[in-house]
């Protein structure tokens, strides 16, 4: 009767069992835990997991009290608000140079979101490892390493395609060929960093959460987004005051 339900549920699974007995310290046998009752604790854990994810309560449900509502999301809202203050920071230091060349502006939250939607998906596909015990010990630097290069690959696919598309946008607003050439390596270049700093850090973060003994569904997420969004914005500002000379 000491094992995790989330424990009980995988054997059920694993083994295909249609109900395990449940046994007290000395053996005997006290209850039964019926294959229907282990699938449906299984969804509600993962149902509480999803919502835990996006800052809601574990507890909420879709006719909770509005009380509920605020109380389980707004500390959440909260520590997003900093994190987001702290993405504009950077963006701030750069404010110059957005000030002189307006693309900028335009094409940086194509950055921010491709290396969200990386981190998202590393995210995701540990988190589940976690829940189904997938990750052991000596497998997460296998798995860290799994991620980093599929973002990396990822990366320079996506980057070819959008420093392409930049470059086409950008001779049709009427730049010259060496704007439009360095406008499209900013891109570039900042793409591969951002999605591959954001598999690493979807990776990671949970790992992290985990491993200080912290519930990873509870604010990987939020981590993630500072994350993605500070590095996103930083290495393709960095890159434009690199290429300044070209793109001015």
């Amino acid at each position: 009767e000491t094992m995790p339900s989330e424990e009980a549920v995988q054997l059920m699974l694993d083994k295909d069992f249609l109900a395990l007995p449940v046994v007290d310290f000395e053996g005997r046998l006290i209850g039964v835990v019926q294959h229907a009752e282990a699938l449906q604790a299984g969804q509600e854990a993962a149902f509480e997991d999803l919502q835990t994810i996006v800052g809601a309560g574990a507890d909420e449900r879709a006719l909770s009290p509005v009380k509920v509502v605020v109380k389980s999301r707004l500390p959440w809202l909260l520590v997003n608000l900093a994190t987001a203050f702290l993405a504009a920071s950077v963006i701030g230091v750069f404010e110059g140079l957005i000030a002189k060349v307006a693309a900028l502006a335009v094409l940086l939250p194509v950055v921010a979101g491709q290396g969200g939607n990386t981190g998202s998906q590393s995210l995701a596909v540990v988190m589940r490892g976690l829940a189904l015990r997938e990750i052991i010990p000596g497998t997460q630097k296998r798995v860290v390493a799994k991620e980093v290069l599929g973002g990396v690959i990822n990366g320079v696919a996506i980057a070819i395609v959008t420093a392409i598309a930049v470059f086409g946008w950008s001779v049709t607003s009427g730049a010259t060929t060496t704007s439009c050439l360095g406008l499209a390596m900013v891109i570039g270049f900042s793409m591969i960093i951002s999605m591959a700093a954001a598999a690493l850090s979807g990776a990671v973060i949970p790992l992290i959460l985990r491993a200080l003994g912290r519930d990873p569904a509870q604010s990987a997420a939020i981590f993630l987004t500072t994350v993605t969004d500070v590095v996103g914005f930083a290495s393709f500002l960095g890159f434009a005051a690199v290429f300044m000379p070209m793109i001015s």
